[in-house]
């Protein structure tokens, strides 16, 4: 009978074991925001000796600081806070769009700390071109980051369309194909001289939506300023706001020039086989519509994406962003052109996501992009037709389940948030990376 069964892994030994509890330490203090020694030992099933030991390890290679006291709950005298450092590691996202590149540097507690967004029309450009722009802008985002004493770990790189493997497989409002993005954009990146940084790839609403669960709030759908974990979670009225607790399976639907999309199945992101989940952008709203760009026909872009919005408002299809700031405004002021153009793209968008909701039945619905903006005036129709075509009969409109995307969380700050968590799952890989450049 031939054995299928995987080959188990060694035994761990010392050092490894070590390596292990110092990611689990320095995961606890990132986790809480500020801990105590006590505290972080109650919290990973560690004696309060060995946690000393591993923090001041993690005090020495810059990942931890410590100041003041603070009662950690437990019996005893108030213990030193511990925070993650705001110098030193850091995560550098970049998110590549049709008519924007962002770009952001966060430090180990996720905050935003260097940002630099140029708006370009990037449509029709070679790829190599567009990448090389994004690695100019990530270039002078990674001399302010040196400014403030942080060191990005790595680069990230948010992209539309079809991502896998390094490459993107298909953009269709990019007009890529088969593109080597992370190879291009860290050939382009090279400062001569200087070590390499590790580039990796996602897909923008991948990113975005990683952004909105790990920054979206201490409760979806509950407006807040910045602080601890981040920024409000809610929208702008009742289609937007629910209070309860932080959503942690939802959809994510990201509106700019194409639409794209993410899946969140408690706390983790739904990938598919292939990493292609989540494309709802090309989800056919009617099989006999108009031709996209992506080949087929009747796509949900056609009928809710940025071009679809503004031609129906009256506005030039390519207006970008001051196009829709122009059809917010007169969404506003009650335009009624504006008004049925937002009314038919989110009736579009309900018809699509009703047949998501039924299939994967999410606590909640997060619109994002230039949808965010536009919830007072979208969201009824989106919330509407939930309700109306949802088979399990939870979802009212009004209560609280479509979201409107936190102010805080965006495709680049979860692209370099997800380089911070490998710091953070791997310390001393870092400290020996940083050590051999």
């Amino acid at each position: 009978m031939k054995n299928t069964l995987e080959p188990l892994e060694p035994k761990a030994d010392k050092a490894t074991v070590r390596r292990h509890n110092l990611s689990l330490v320095l995961r606890a203090v990132h986790d809480e925001g500020e801990a105590t020694r006590a505290g972080v030992a109650a919290r990973v099933g560690l004696t309060r000796a060995a946690v000393s030991s591993l923090v001041e390890q993690l005090l020495a290679g810059g990942f931890l600081t410590e100041s003041g006291k603070t009662f950690s709950g437990l019996a005893g005298r108030p213990g030193t806070a511990l925070r993650v450092a705001r110098t030193g590691p850091a995560g550098l996202g970049v998110e590549i769009n049709v008519d924007y590149v962002s770009v952001c540097v966060v430090d180990l507690a996720g905050t935003d700390r260097v940002r630099l967004t140029e708006h370009l029309d990037n449509r029709d450009v070679p790829p190599g071109e567009v990448l090389a722009r994004a690695a100019r802008i990530a270039a002078r985002t990674l001399v302010s980051a040196a400014e403030q004493e942080l060191r990005p770990a790595g680069v990230r790189l948010a992209l539309p369309g079809l991502v896998s493997g390094g490459r993107v497989r298909q953009a269709p409002n990019l007009g890529w194909n088969r593109v080597a993005a992370e190879e291009l954009f860290a050939s382009a990146l090279r400062a001569p001289g200087a070590p390499p940084l590790p580039v990796g790839s996602d897909n923008e609403a991948n990113a975005a939506a990683l952004a909105e669960l790990w920054f979206g709030g201490p409760a979806a759908g509950r407006d807040g300023g910045e602080g601890g974990g981040g920024a409000d979670g809610g929208g702008h009225d009742g289609t937007g706001g629910g209070g309860g607790e932080r959503a942690r399976s939802f959809l994510y639907v990201s509106g700019e020039i194409g639409v794209g999309g993410a899946i969140v199945v408690d706390g983790e992101l739904l990938r598919g086989a292939h990493g292609f989940a989540g494309e709802i952008g090309h989800v056919p709203a009617d099989a006999a519509g108009p031709e996209c760009r992506c080949g087929s026909r009747g796509c949900l872009e056609q009928y809710a994406g940025q071009a679809a919005l503004l031609r129906g408002a009256g506005l030039a299809q390519d207006a970008g962003g001051p196009g829709v700031a122009e059809l917010e405004r007169r969404a506003a002021d009650g335009d009624v052109r504006a008004l049925g153009a937002l009314e038919r793209a989110g009736r579009a968008l309900g018809l699509v996501l009703s047949g998501a909701v039924n299939l994967l039945d999410p606590d909640a619905v997060v619109l994002g992009g230039v949808y965010r903006g536009l919830m007072p005036w979208l969201g009824p129709a989106v919330d509407a037709e939930l309700a109306r075509r949802g088979v399990s009969g939870l979802w009212t409109p009004g209560g609280g389940r479509l979201r409107g995307a936190s102010s805080s969380g965006d495709a680049a700050r979860g692209a370099a948030a997800l380089v911070v968590r490998d710091v953070i799952a791997d310390p001393v890989g870092y400290a020996e990376r940083a050590g051999g450049r």
